[in-house]
């Protein structure tokens, strides 16, 4: 079963039936999903794969999926699932833009990446993103991914496959917990 993830300000836990209207809302904004998988989808859609993460993904631990709290509200969505680009896993995820600008985005791919790395111990993790999504590559730099390869679609889109390493993540956080010269 999907592990709870707490960072300092998020919560990821497994999501629960009565998730359902505040997974649809996130999944209906347009500027949410304009970069995720076949963009906006009918509402229809999007309750037929909330339940689809009850009757598949849980009901069979295919992979980790996530709902995003924030201050008491549902704010994103977040999953560690195999890679469909390159060997091993992936991560997915996305924020409501009424949490956009706040740096959790970095928060909570780093809360995933410790549970990829120190818990599941994979020993890299994988991201796919249009190289439009000028927001979500800057989070990925930022938390140590780097550029693999450019993939054309077959709609001339590209999108970039981004690998970080476990010891490389590790590496950086065991550097942020460690004091500097002259530091308190």
């Amino acid at each position: 079963m999907t592990d709870v993830v707490r960072t300092d300000r998020l919560l990821l836990q497994p999501y629960l039936p009565e998730d359902e209207e505040s997974f649809v809302r996130l999944f209906q904004d347009e500027e949410v999903v304009r970069y995720v998988g076949n963009g906006l989808q009918t509402e229809a859609e999007d309750r037929a794969l909330f339940h689809r993460v009850f009757t598949d993904v849980y009901a069979n631990r295919r992979f980790d999926v996530w709902a995003v709290w924030f201050d008491g509200a549902h704010v994103g969505h977040a999953e560690l699932k195999p890679c469909s680009r390159a060997e091993g896993h992936e991560l997915v995820y996305v924020l409501a833009r009424a949490v956009w600008g706040r740096g959790l985005g970095r928060e909570l791919v780093g809360g995933v990446l410790r549970q990829a790395f120190a818990v599941r111990r994979l020993p890299e993790l994988h991201a796919t993103v249009d190289v439009l999504n000028a927001r979500s590559l800057f989070v990925l730099a930022a938390t140590g991914f780097e550029t693999v390869r450019d993939i054309t679609e077959e709609d001339g889109g590209v999108t970039r496959l981004l690998t970080v390493r476990r010891e490389r993540f590790l590496g950086q956080v065991s550097q942020e917990d460690t004091p500097r010269p002259g530091a308190p």
